[in-house]
């Protein structure tokens, strides 16, 4: 006997995508720990609309994410949420880094980004960003921003039409396999033990993810063509730029060359769908276990600074304020290359793992991938 034929732990933006898409095949159930949806890293990441550029070709982040873009855009103009295609630049600060500029285009034009333009003229540069010293840029036209807290809504609104249930504070606390499927162990706020029985299983569960594929007794380092399902974390701060002068002189998202090595992008410039100006986020690798706060805090000041000075020469510390706090949940180990997506299915059970950048622009292809995959 089934309650549902889908259970998905874990109601962020990926959750959520993953639900309006099933629904619409099957009955679907949400759980959540929380007391509402996208309360961890879909609320606090920048929102931005990647295009597609920085992926190994072939690999899920690259395809999903082109993919995504598109349908992120037709979403919301569908579904009246908010977004703001200002575009990107990505910038050699000076000479040394005008080569590693050349092969990301040579990358993003392999993978098929469209509206790419290599810019090497100073004084168009100049017209571009004023504020900005570089001597080259990589022009990204179909980046842009969300109001991410609109976009999950409107996922948990047409999930919900389809008669998806979501419920919040209700913590998953032991999975069994069944004959036809899956058991969950539930407690919600009250204490109040429950037992949900469906025929599919998703785990999209974010930082959590691992813990939810344990309770079913995978082992987390790989084995016997399991992949691994253990994941890093990786904190990232953001500080506000508050100088409503400098805020304003910023037209569009401007990246340095990445560091993917570190485990990002490098500290950039971002813009919101209110038009307020971001830094960030830098990149810290935590201890396994180390508890994840939220709060923003002033550790960084100072390399914040220096990391934007170089093509922000006008950036004062008093310019910024701190900013939120995001954890991206990685499957790559410090100091090596980027990993992809882990988008595994067991018998039932799909796993997601690694679901960071670019993840909430790819969420709706996940959606779908998921709903094809079951």
């Amino acid at each position: 006997m089934r309650d549902v034929d889908v259970a998905i732990v874990g109601a962020g933006v990926v959750g959520l995508a993953c639900a309006q898409a099933l629904a619409s095949r099957a009955t679907v159930a949400v759980l959540e720990r929380r007391p509402a949806f996208g309360l961890e890293n879909s609320s606090h990441n920048s929102g931005v609309i990647h295009a597609g550029i920085y992926y190994p070709t072939g690999s899920l982040k690259h395809r999903l994410c082109i993919e995504g873009n598109r349908l992120l855009y037709a979403w919301c103009a569908a579904h009246g949420v908010r977004t703001r295609r200002c575009g990107k630049l990505i910038i050699a600060v000076d000479e040394t880094e005008r080569a590693a500029l050349r092969t990301l285009h040579a990358q993003a034009s392999a993978n098929g980004v469209p509206d790419l333009e290599m810019i090497e003229d100073s004084a168009r540069l100049r017209e571009l960003e004023p504020a900005v010293r570089c001597v080259a840029a990589l022009w990204s036209g179909t980046t842009g921003v969300v109001d991410a807290a609109g976009l999950m809504a409107s996922l948990a609104a047409a999930a919900q039409a389809r008669h998806a249930i979501i419920a919040t504070r209700h913590a998953v606390t032991a999975i069994a396999r069944t004959a036809d499927g899956f058991a969950l162990s539930i407690v919600d706020a009250d204490g109040v033990d429950s037992v949900l029985r469906c025929g599919a299983l998703v785990n999209s569960a974010g930082l959590n993810a691992p813990a939810v594929a344990a309770m079913l007794g995978y082992p987390l380092d790989g084995k016997g063509g399991i992949p691994v399902l253990r994941q890093r974390v990786n904190k990232g701060r953001y500080y506000d730029i508050v100088n409503p002068a400098l805020a304003r002189s910023l037209r569009h998202l401007v990246y340095p060359v990445p560091e993917h090595a570190r485990g990002g992008l490098g500290v950039h410039v971002t813009l919101d769908i209110d038009g307020g100006a971001h830094l960030g986020p830098d990149t810290e690798w935590l201890d396994e276990g180390a508890p994840l706060d939220f709060r923003s805090d002033d550790a960084r000041r100072t390399e914040f600074v220096a990391a934007a000075r170089r093509y922000l020469p006008a950036l004062r510390p008093e310019d910024l304020a701190p900013g939120q706090v995001g954890y991206r949940p990685k499957l790559q180990t410090p100091g090596r290359e980027q990993a992809d997506f882990l988008i595994w299915q067991d018998r039932g059970y799909v796993h997601l793992g690694g679901i960071e950048s670019p993840g909430l622009t790819a969420a709706l292809a996940i959606g779908r991938y998921v709903a094809d995959v079951l």
